[in-house]
């Protein structure tokens, strides 16, 4: 092979509808490492992307919110396998995004391998912790199972590009939700590579659709759209949560805030303290999951039967 031989840089696509389309726009960004060395132009995503988006999320919610929840644990394992057939891509680039060692990067994504595992193993198992039979005064059986809501947005962190990105979005798929993610904007590119992986493993186009830009140019038509039920505001600041916050109220949509930055006195050199909401790389993304982000987005569903005439003489049956 010539030494002379041109490199062939690759083409970073927003994922929609099971699709890599460009921006409609037109536009892309530069995205550099954590040193200011190009990396790649990312397509900046406009409004039209954000609706095309809404529309791939709401046409496919009817069949994954209705498939099984033990399906939806296979598709989750199979992106966990296809995600550690592209381990060294991963790594490579969580490295460039956000300026660790090979090691380090490595170990990001094991623990993002890994976190799908663990979301794949809750999804026939959450209605057990967040439902069941309820005691009530009359002869009735009172049931209540959980139900995915809808279309969510997720703002990914804007930091943790990869394994925050996979904590934010695994949960609200394996709910049966379907989802727009924002990628951060400053470092899209393991995002826009999940796509590629998701495209590829059975996943059904649009459950998952992820664009990239800038965040609150994105953010603000999806926290206003009529047809998105949720929105997990992970990745944006203060001051845009709080704006994103009083758009999503038009049509009650669920609501994830930031994470609250602890108040500890003996940082504080003036004035008084007042928790403030954070960008979510406050959380510690390495942490046990738990289940908060599982049951985030999930509406609970009671349903009242009659049980009949029981009593010592048995059931009227």
């Amino acid at each position: 092979m010539s030494d002379g031989r041109l490199s062939v840089f690759k083409t970073y696509k927003l994922y929609v509808g099971g699709k890599f389309p460009r921006s409609e726009s037109g536009r892309v960004y530069e995205v550099t490492d954590s040193k200011g060395k190009w990396l790649a132009n990312a397509p900046q995503s406009s409004r039209k992307d954000a609706r095309d988006a809404v529309v791939a999320a709401r046409k496919a919610f009817g069949g994954w919110s209705g498939a099984t929840a033990y399906n939806r644990g296979q598709i989750l394992y199979r992106i966990a396998e296809m995600l550690e057939g592209r381990r060294d891509q991963f790594v490579r680039e969580v490295a460039e995004a956000e300026g660790l060692s090979k090691s380090k990067a490595a170990a990001v994504v094991d623990a993002a391998v890994d976190r799908w595992v663990w979301y794949a193993g809750w999804t026939d198992k959450i209605a057990q912790i967040v439902g069941g039979a309820n005691p009530v005064a009359g002869p009735f059986f009172n049931l209540s199972t959980p139900e995915p809501t809808g279309v969510v947005t997720v703002l990914a962190p804007q930091k943790s590009s990869f394994l925050g990105l996979v904590s934010v979005l695994a949960p609200v798929i394996a709910a049966g939700n379907t989802a727009v993610v924002v990628a951060s904007a400053a470092s899209p590119l393991p995002a826009l590579s999940l796509g590629e992986v998701l495209a590829t493993s059975d996943l059904p186009g649009g459950v998952v659709n992820i664009l990239s830009g800038k965040t609150a140019e994105i953010a603000a038509p999806l926290a206003a759209h009529q047809d998105v039920n949720g929105i997990d505001l992970t990745g944006a600041d203060a001051d845009l949560a709080k704006e994103l916050e009083i758009a999503a109220a038009d049509n009650l949509k669920r609501v994830s805030r930031p994470p609250v930055a602890r108040h500890h006195p003996e940082t504080e050199t003036h004035g008084a303290a007042h928790p403030q909401a954070v960008d979510g790389d406050g959380d510690d993304w390495s942490a046990d999951p738990g289940t908060r982000r599982l049951t985030a987005f999930l509406e609970t569903k009671t349903v009242w039967h009659p049980t009949g005439a029981l009593g010592v003489s048995g059931s009227s049956y």
